[in-house]
């Protein structure tokens, strides 16, 4: 219950009610006093709710973020394998071209006499 109030306080606030508003609208004012309290309560928690929503949904956005960030960083490391890759494959096949010397170049033909006529 209430945090200082026992139940002899509570019993001589009811008696004190029951004398200045009367037995005729004692139960009318104490059920208008469950409703505002039931209409606070209903408040505050939909207050909590929004207030749960707002914090998960910022901690949803927090871990988007680290995920993406993760896709990126992944996607790069990817991409950068991938072109070390090329450029190790080009260099070696620049290389294995400039090291094997050229072919020597061929005699010429010996000329027939036939074609001479």
């Amino acid at each position: 219950m209430l945090p200082g109030i026992g139940f002899s306080e509570i019993l001589v606030l009811g008696l004190a009610a029951l004398i200045f508003i009367g037995p005729k609208d004692l139960p009318l004012l104490m059920r208008k006093l469950g409703q505002m309290i039931g209409k606070g309560r209903r408040m505050a928690s939909e207050f909590q709710a929004a207030f749960d929503d707002i914090a998960r949904q910022s901690e949803l956005d927090e871990l988007k973020k680290e995920i993406e960030e993760l896709k990126r960083s992944n996607t790069m490391t990817q991409a950068q394998a991938d072109l070390a890759a090329v450029e190790a494959d080009i260099n070696s096949a620049v290389m294995a071209q400039t090291a094997e010397p050229p072919p020597p170049p061929r005699p010429p033909a010996p000329e027939t006499g036939e074609d001479k006529a």
